[in-house]
């Protein structure tokens, strides 16, 4: 009777730990003590015996008094009973539909990506050697396997890896062709090198299959130096490529030419000067330079739209670059995209710079913003930029969950793109899935992200008591600069973060003396940065129309905000009511009358 009853609350024990979450040690505590117990059962059996006047010891128990006949009646009915009802178990467990384990989840927070198959039409394009004799044109060698990935890329059948994922491993190639290929989950990779030298190229490339390391095709191309050579070239190679992967394009033939390059232009100067500008652009190298390069690029080529569009980008995040030039950055990128979408409006760039132009300050058109965005994503569904900056701008109207699924979007297109990884993070903890958030934050760190986190990274940590990790956080902050005259910096910012009863007015004159001393000028309160300084240190009254990107206004920390009128403020001053009342409230608003809301 132990053994049916011990093995039927073994059988509980294990429910119980699946379905209420309990810690994997419990169900193993359960089946210790039951096999503990089974010799002290034992031993009690042996020496008590039930009676009609309760329990005694064996030995005191006379032969007419002992009534074990009749327990034993009733243990082989329980016995029976236990038995059936094992059984039952055992028949159940074996004919219910099971659980399905999901495999392993790629990207941690609430980017659930199941576990990849490795597809035969798989591949990755490496950065291409540059063999020219001063080794001065990686922008030149990278430029060219770029331009082949992003034909790849847009092949129905074919699954690419992303260009940061694939030129992440520049200068690691003794790590060998089939570790890279399993650590970017493809079959088959795409090396070669580049020879610029005068006016002629060589150019060789090498497609590998990593599942035995042997090579399915190479060619070298000796070709003089000219724009229609090398996008000849680039043609030639990826449908080569197409051709040897077996993948069907079009009507359902195999592909020998139908698949072009986006080339754009037939100068190769301008050529030139968009991949050097470009290569500057994708590593944020001197905003000054990449802008510079590609006005130079159009200069040489009026023509050339994809310059245009990549100007405008430039143009567009020129100050958030810091960059002191003090020229209308904004009107600039406006202009330049418009331009870009005149000569060819099937590019999806220009006209997410449009969307994310016109929703960065009030007064914002929230509905021909999210217009713009929708082009862009229609005309390049691969452009993870448009996904990003619609994203972003889904968070800043409070619709969390579709700014998720655009941020899911734009990982599953770019798994390397960090940003849109640390504007998730923002989406999760807005929702109030903090410990999620901060696992993004940390997965970033760990893939090498320098930027990112911002203010929900240090003042997460705060809610939750982790101090040590906020004053690392700020140090990390602050030594990149590698200036003394941080220093007092530093013990403002963590008392900021970390104090609940932090005053601004008493500390602003510390405040502004500190940054006065490290930046050589007083801080200017209406500035971006000033502005992002003033959330910091809770002058919040001093938030005039705050930045879409910032997104002070869901903010959950610190405590003192919430039980604050800014936020509401910030809403109104955004336009966000008159548009909710149009398009939908988000979740955690409701309006309130005609002309008021509430947001939990």
């Amino acid at each position: 009777m132990y053994a049916v009853v011990g093995w039927i609350l073994m059988q509980v024990a294990a429910l119980l730990e699946s379905s209420l979450n309990l810690p994997a040690w419990f169900d193993t505590v359960i089946t210790a003590a039951l096999l503990i117990g089974f010799p002290i059962a034992i031993l009690f059996a042996w020496a008590f015996e039930m009676t009609p006047e309760g329990v005694k010891r064996t030995e005191n128990v006379a032969d007419g008094d002992s009534i074990s006949g009749q327990t034993g009646r009733k243990l082989d009915f329980a016995i029976l009973f236990g038995l059936v009802l094992v059984a039952a178990l055992v028949v159940g467990n074996r004919l219910l539909p099971q659980k399905t384990i999901a495999p392993e989840v790629v990207v941690q927070g609430e980017i659930e990506q199941l576990g990849e198959v490795v597809e035969d039409a798989s591949i990755a394009v490496l950065p291409f050697a540059d063999l020219s004799p001063n080794s001065d044109q990686g922008y030149f060698s990278d430029g060219i396997a770029e331009e082949i990935l992003n034909v790849l890329v847009r092949v129905d059948g074919m699954k690419v890896a992303s260009r940061t994922s694939a030129f992440g491993f520049k200068g690691q190639e003794a790590l060998g062709i089939p570790l890279i290929a399993e650590k970017l989950k493809v079959r088959h990779v795409l090396e070669g090198s580049v020879r610029k030298s005068g006016e002629t190229v060589r150019i060789t490339a090498q497609l590998i299959d990593a599942s035995n390391d042997k090579h399915l095709w190479s060619q070298t191309y000796d070709r003089t130096l000219t724009a229609e050579n090398i996008f000849a070239i680039q043609d030639e190679i990826a449908n080569e490529i197409v051709n040897q992967l077996g993948v069907k394009i079009g009507s359902g033939q195999q592909a020998t030419a139908k698949i072009k390059v986006a080339a754009g232009t037939e100068n190769l100067d301008a050529y030139e000067l968009f991949l050097r500008a470009h290569e500057k652009f994708v590593t944020r190298k001197n905003a000054l330079d990449t802008v510079a390069l590609y006005e130079r690029a159009v200069e040489a080529d009026p023509e050339f739209a994809r310059a245009w569009a990549g100007l405008a980008a430039a143009y567009l995040v020129a100050e958030s670059w810091e960059t002191e030039d003090k020229r209308d950055y904004f009107a600039l990128a406006g202009e330049s995209a418009k331009k870009a979408i005149a000569l060819n409006p099937d590019l999806g760039l220009p006209y997410a710079v449009l969307g994310l132009l016109a929703g960065i300050n009030p007064p914002i058109d929230y509905t021909w913003t999210f217009a713009q965005f929708d082009e862009a994503i229609k005309r390049d569904p691969k452009e993870t930029t448009a996904w990003l900056w619609r994203g972003i701008m889904y968070n800043a109207v409070g619709y969390f969950d579709k700014a998720k699924q655009d941020f899911k979007q734009c990982l599953a297109i770019d798994p390397s793109y960090e940003n849109c990884r640390h504007h998730m993070a923002s989406s999760l903890l807005y929702t109030g899935d903090t410990k999620g958030a901060l696992k993004l934050f940390e997965q970033m760190r760990l893939n090498g992200a320098r930027a990112g986190g911002g203010y929900y990274a240090s003042l997460s940590y705060a809610a939750q008591g982790d101090i040590s990790t906020v004053l690392a956080d700020i140090f990390h902050g602050y030594a990149a600069n590698d200036n003394s005259d941080n220093t007092p910096l530093i013990g403002l910012d963590y008392r900021a973060i970390t104090e609940p009863d932090f005053n601004f007015e008493t500390e602003r004159t510390a405040i502004e003396t500190a940054y006065e001393r490290a930046d050589g000028k007083p801080l200017d309160w209406t500035s971006d940065r000033g502005q992002d300084l003033a959330f910091q240190y809770r002058n919040y009254a001093a938030v005039k129309n705050p930045h879409t990107g910032t997104q002070f206004w869901w903010f959950p920390y610190p405590e003192v905000l919430k039980a604050s009128p800014h936020p509401k403020r910030w809403m109104i001053e955004l336009g966000l009511p008159e548009f909710w009342r149009e398009n939908g409230f988000p979740a955690q608003c409701r309006p309130v009358g005609d002309d008021d809301f509430e947001c939990e």
